[in-house]
């Protein structure tokens, strides 16, 4: 006998006596591969998108955070004569213009008073706490880091700025950054860019799905939250997907620590002019403080 708990009927049990049942999580077949850099103004620009997409999708695959090697160093020719960059300050007003389209706010004079010599240190960094400590942990330093660089103007590349930067994370800034500066912090680097050739990555950012057929989507540059959706529909073979429920406002600053606005904008498909009313329906007065920034606010705990 059995009561049934949809119907609230008892009666006769009409499933087999005993049967065998898999609480085994559904294996993920798919690989994400984000092929990305530090200084990478573009992969700053669609952080809001990428990190819906992984709160809302990320059951569906495997994420893999993979360093491209943007600018090992200067020299005498162009670097990407299509931006028309040729030296450091040719990067400020590029990046201006993408702050401003993107609305993830771009400083820039960073690159004519002190700039970035290689995206090589951040990059070997990364690749060291992904080594020694997680991928979490590795994606959390990258973000800090664009926020140093690309917000607050701070060189990324120099070793006192990247040992303060790991610190916040609660590792020993020192020790991991002197340890990427080994040998091994470029052995380990140069297998990302060996991925990152095999994938025929050459820019970014790009997002690269490949299923269990090994067949595979690649998108490239910054793209809207439903091109990623659909990469992943089409890679799946599926028509519909099942989305996540985004997570609450509270639990998503508590975990990142501090958002812009465009990215709670994305999260949780609200205008801009909404962002205020919003906050303070999600937020308690005490739990956050609101700060403004080239033109735009952001949220911290």
């Amino acid at each position: 006998m059995i009561c049934d708990l949809e119907t609230g009927v008892c009666g006769v049990a009409e499933e087999d006596e005993m049967e065998m049942i898999d609480f085994n999580q559904q294996k993920k077949f798919i690989e994400v591969y984000y092929v990305t850099d530090p200084i990478c103004s573009h992969c700053w620009a669609i952080e809001p998108v990428l990190r819906r997409f992984k709160e809302q999708y990320g059951h569906y695959f495997n994420f893999h955070t993979v360093m491209g090697g943007l600018l090992e160093k200067w020299h005498d020719g162009p670097i990407d004569p299509a931006n028309g960059i040729y030296k450091p300050a040719d990067v400020a007003p590029h990046w201006r213009e993408v702050g401003e389209y993107s609305r993830m706010p771009i400083d820039g004079s960073l690159m004519i008073d002190n700039p970035v010599q290689s995206s090589f240190p951040p990059s070997r960094v990364y690749k060291l706490i992904q080594k020694n400590h997680n991928d979490a942990l590795a994606y959390e330093y990258l973000r800090r880091a664009r926020e140093a660089l690309f917000v607050f103007n701070y060189n990324i590349s120099d070793k006192s700025v990247m040992v303060e930067i790991v610190n916040q994370l609660g590792l020993d800034g020192e020790a991991i950054v002197n340890e990427a500066d080994q040998p091994i912090g470029q052995q380990i680097l140069n297998e990302d860019f060996g991925l990152a050739k095999s994938l025929g990555v050459r820019g970014f950012p790009t997002i690269i799905m490949i299923n269990k057929e090994n067949k595979g989507v690649k998108i490239v540059g910054g793209r809207p939250f439903g091109s990623y959706v659909d990469g992943l529909k089409q890679v799946l073979n599926m028509e519909e997907l099942q989305p996540k429920q985004q997570p609450s406002l509270s639990s998503l600053l508590e975990k990142e620590k501090l958002l812009f606005s465009k990215e709670i904008e994305v999260m949780y498909d609200i205008e801009q002019s909404d962002i205020n009313a919003f906050i303070e329906k999600e937020l308690s007065p005490a739990s956050y403080e609101k700060k403004e920034i080239l033109g735009e606010s952001y949220f911290t705990k």
